[in-house]
């Protein structure tokens, strides 16, 4: 029996951790395609300090100090 609990908690701990690596782009917040930054839909708020960029052609919801290399 304590054998049987021990799969059944490792079970819920991998389908946990696979459900968490699911959502691994839930931080960067790409929305429409854009060529400018008024092009970025208005009325999609971003959290303070984050503001919409339009970067590699997608809106994004970027913060103030975050640095976003661009691909040439």
């Amino acid at each position: 029996m304590p054998s049987f609990l021990k799969f059944v908690y490792a079970i819920i701990l991998f389908v946990s951790l696979f459900l968490a690596a699911t959502n691994v782009n839930a931080t960067y917040d790409a929305y429409d395609e854009c060529q400018t930054e008024f092009d970025c839909p208005k009325n999609i708020d971003c959290v303070y300090p984050k503001s919409m960029k339009c970067i590699d052609k997608k809106c994004i919801c970027v913060g103030a100090r975050m640095i976003i290399p661009r691909v040439l």
